[in-house]
């Protein structure tokens, strides 16, 4: 989302502050300007700072999640059929709330694996990195991205870690992440 758009809250709506990553409370009738609409989630300005408000509460925001782009990924509903291309697709459907390139084009994710599980179901093992360490939104991030994991079919478990080594760097940005960046 390009442009921003100044809305009421029509509800006390959850969101999550940026960079800090504490949860708060947007009472109703606070006015926000939605600057970001990408992977199912909102960055919002409002008094006091950036804040990230789920997809689930688009509603709010006079919004439908529909109306963010993030219709729901159609996936072969097989036990076990889920893929790594398939996690890969899913990881760049999750975005770091104050950057416009998602996570994978970022360079963010270090590694990516699926283990089979007796049940036939698979467990998906991802690490990933933030640019900044002390930055206060990591676990949710990760959280958004393992739950995207765990919607992917035959995905029984997922676990997202967050590591330091080796430390991220711009380099680490995929041409297409550079391209949507402005700094080829």
């Amino acid at each position: 989302m390009n442009a921003v758009a100044t809305v009421t809250l029509s509800r006390d709506c959850e969101a999550v502050q940026i960079p800090a990553g504490h949860t708060v409370t947007l009472p109703s009738g606070t006015e926000v300007d939605i600057t970001q609409t990408l992977g199912g989630t909102y960055t919002v300005h409002a008094v006091g700072g950036l804040y990230r408000i789920s997809g689930r509460d688009a509603d709010a925001l006079g919004r439908t999640l529909e109306s963010a782009g993030t219709a729901a990924r159609v996936f072969p509903d097989e036990v076990g059929s889920v893929t790594e291309q398939m996690v890969w697709d899913t990881l760049r459907t999750c975005y770091d709330p104050e950057i416009p390139v998602n996570i994978v084009d970022l360079g963010l994710v270090y590694d990516l694996g699926l283990d089979d599980l007796p049940t036939k179901g698979k467990k998906v093992f991802v690490k990933m990195t933030l640019t900044a360490p002390g930055c206060g939104m990591g676990a949710t991030i990760a959280g958004d991205a393992q739950q995207k994991i765990l919607g992917l079919p035959g995905v029984e478990d997922a676990s997202v870690e967050i590591v330091w080594d080796p430390p991220w760097h711009q380099s680490m940005i995929t041409s297409e992440g550079k391209r949507l960046l402005g700094i080829e």
